[in-house]
């Protein structure tokens, strides 16, 4: 009985192996990798946009569209500033302002980041560059959660 059992009970073999080649793929675990992954990029891609340190100041100015063709130029405490996360050398920006790509004659947009501890008039050269350098599409980054604080002028005055 048990030989019965093994050989199959008396049926006929296919080929050689006596099995069909399974013609379907299981793709779940592959969907499955795949939205782990997605999940994975999703978190931390609005982390890697910029690795500069700085403290912005605070504004309740209304947050405008990411734009992919954007780039980022930030000042930090000490006064350096960085083409995205790249710093620039000492005297070397209208240089590497005037290597960035540009399409149809217009540069890119500019999102300018700058520490609340630097001089206005650090801020104010930078943006003179990237006038000079035809880069005219200019946004300020400010953090958003707090509102502004205002100096009470009356109290100043008096």
């Amino acid at each position: 009985m048990a030989m019965g059992l093994a050989s199959g009970g008396g049926r006929r073999r296919r080929g050689r192996g006596g099995r069909r080649p399974m013609s379907e793929i299981n793709v779940t675990p592959l969907v499955d990798v795949m939205l782990v992954l997605l999940i994975i990029f999703m978190v931390t891609a609005p982390l890697l946009t910029a690795g500069v340190p700085i403290d912005l100041p605070d504004s309740r100015a209304a947050q405008l569209p990411n734009d992919p063709q954007q780039v980022t130029i930030s000042i930090d405490e000490a006064g350096y500033v960085y083409i995205d996360d790249v710093q620039v050398p000492l005297g070397g920006l209208p240089q590497a302002l005037e290597s960035l790509p540009r399409s149809g004659g217009e540069g890119p947009d500019i999102t300018l980041r700058a520490d609340r501890a630097l001089d206005y008039g650090r801020v104010m050269a930078v943006m003179g560059e990237l006038n000079r350098a035809g880069l005219n599409r200019i946004s300020l980054i400010t953090n958003s959660a707090t509102p502004a604080s205002v100096n009470n002028r009356s109290s100043v005055e008096e």
